[in-house]
């Protein structure tokens, strides 16, 4: 009579081919389920953003800051209402308006701000600071736009 010996790592490698070919079955019969942009319930779209900052020191020993809205980027359907929520983490208050619409505001630190909107026409809107408008926003320093762009399809 003959005995299989089973390996440790066998039993492993085994395992993980199963989970794998699970995972395959589950991105063929489910489909890519997106994470940006996704509606929190039916028929309602909210988006969550962040201000935050970089901080860098260059090789002349000045320093260089680069203040964003995270994400960068949304994605949101022409014509439904959508609502986007802003969190203050960096800086003590970022002004904005968010060009093409009269929607303005201020997004301050330790704080949400709530927008609600409906985009009626599809293209490209622009979320920006008005206080981190430009290049020459600080005396010597290249500081970038504070710049989020809003995709209306």
């Amino acid at each position: 009579m003959r005995f299989f010996i089973v390996k440790k790592s066998w039993i492993i490698s085994v395992l993980l081919c199963f989970i794998i070919a699970l995972g395959g079955w589950y991105i063929v019969n489910v489909g890519i389920i997106p994470t940006i942009g996704k509606p929190a319930q039916d028929n309602q779209y909210i988006y969550h953003m962040i201000t935050s900052e970089f901080k860098t020191t260059l090789a002349d020993g000045s320093e260089m800051e680069a203040y964003r809205f995270d994400p960068g980027t949304l994605t949101v359907p022409k014509g439904k209402e959508v609502t986007i929520s802003i969190f203050g983490v960096n800086g003590s208050e970022h002004p904005f308006s968010i060009e093409g619409t009269d929607i303005s505001g201020v997004v301050k630190k330790g704080e949400e701000t709530l927008i609600t909107t409906t985009f009626d026409k599809p293209g490209v809107y622009q979320l920006v600071c008005t206080t981190h408008t430009n290049h020459a926003h600080h005396a010597n320093q290249k500081v970038p736009p504070m710049i989020a762009y809003i995709y209306v399809y």
